[in-house]
């Protein structure tokens, strides 16, 4: 009985022990620091050159509670220019990861240590660069003109970008450097960030056409992009329209056709074609999957924005257009030889994206002919 007693009392003691440590110490695990996900949303706009993403982009720039920056990795591209675009993407990740955490010491690798806020690419499409505390020139609520912002607010020191950055619900950046949506799963699993994605595709036929108005603009960009290709002159145009078209529907796949999990309801495909159809649906729902309010002066200044008599002539210039015609220019003004080489080289993405093909110039000159399937159409 007594070693019994000995062996009850031991266990009683074991078992006040473990209770004694259990609740009056803290677990090993709460003392390690944990980082909380941030209070900003980050927008990624993720797209390619001449597919409507400077428009698209100031739909977000001229929202009141979004910090927005324009292709920011076009410092990388200018400094690390010998590397080719599927080496320099891990640059621009890394870059992107800082300017959504406001930390814009990243360009210091990049640009002057005596830079000014405008020596940052296309600044002043930044409606949050040409207000407080940035530039006190204009208020937060106001839509504001990319002239307007220059003529007012260009001289004002780089330490203002991040201060401006800071003060915002959303991070928002509009990026065309990147061909493999992989690359991003860093920073979708990134505990530091909120990241979702828009990607904005367009009819490869109009951008051909677009960048065969802009040779000039883009050749910088595009032999990074050829860097490691071997064409020729006749066919580099068609080559790269290969390797976007190719790279876009593989984001594409990745992004909707059983994504990872922590990729589900974070990425949105939206075509150009169908913002311009309907400017004020789209736009709500890209707010919707922002978090963004859709307020009644956002409301009038995309209607303007897209129901104006230009036609778009100045690249990267976003002004008053008639966006539904504009959209469709390629049909009148590019050779039906041209479109079948594009939807050559570029058919499966077309077919995945919802874009029909053109079968006769004939097809091409009937504007009653919609070239555009609904989304998500077998």
């Amino acid at each position: 009985k007594m070693k019994c007693r000995k062996v009850q009392l031991a266990l009683l003691l074991t078992v006040l022990s473990f209770l004694l440590i259990h609740f009056h110490f803290p677990h090993c695990s709460s003392n390690v620091p944990t980082e909380e996900k941030s209070s900003q949303v980050h927008i990624l706009v993720l797209s390619s050159w001449r597919s409507g993403s400077s428009f698209t982009g100031q739909l977000f720039s001229q929202h009141p509670n979004v910090f927005y920056l324009m292709e920011p990795a076009w410092h990388v591209w200018m400094r690390m220019y010998h590397n080719s675009a599927t080496v320099l993407q891990m640059a621009v990740r890394d870059l992107l990861r800082s300017v959504f955490l406001c930390d814009m010491s990243v360009f210091d690798a990049y640009m002057s240590t005596q830079r000014k806020m405008s020596d940052l690419f296309q600044w002043e499409t930044s409606r949050a660069l040409c207000s407080p505390p940035a530039c006190e020139s204009f208020s937060r609520t106001d839509i504001i003109t990319s002239g307007d912002c220059k003529t007012m607010c260009s001289k004002l020191p780089f330490s203002k970008v991040e201060e401006a950055c800071k003060t915002y619900s959303h991070v928002v950046v509009k990026e065309v450097r990147f061909f493999d949506l992989k690359v991003l799963y860093p920073l979708l699993t990134d505990p530091s960030l909120n990241l979702k994605i828009i990607h904005l595709v367009r009819d490869p036929r109009a951008v051909f056409r677009s960048r065969e108005n802009t040779v000039s603009e883009l050749k910088y960009d595009t032999n990074i992009v050829m860097r490691t290709v071997k064409t020729t002159a006749e066919m580099q145009p068609y080559d790269t329209m290969q390797i976007i078209c190719q790279s876009q529907a593989e984001m594409y796949r990745l992004g909707s056709q059983a994504p990872p999990d922590f990729l589900k309801d974070r990425y949105l495909m939206v075509r150009y074609e169908d913002i311009v159809r309907d400017p004020l649906a789209e736009a709500a729902e890209l707010y919707r999957f922002a978090e963004l309010d859709f307020t009644p002066e956002l409301q009038r200044w995309v209607h303007n924005i897209t129901h104006g008599k230009g036609q778009g002539e100045r690249t990267f210039v976003i002004g008053s257009r008639d966006a539904m015609t504009v959209s469709q220019a390629w049909r009148k003004s590019l050779s039906f030889q041209k479109i079948q080489k594009v939807q050559n080289v570029c058919k499966n993405a077309m077919d995945l994206l919802g874009y029909r093909l053109l079968r006769s110039e004939k097809e091409q000159k009937n504007m009653m002919l919609d070239l555009l399937f609904p989304k998500n159409a077998p």
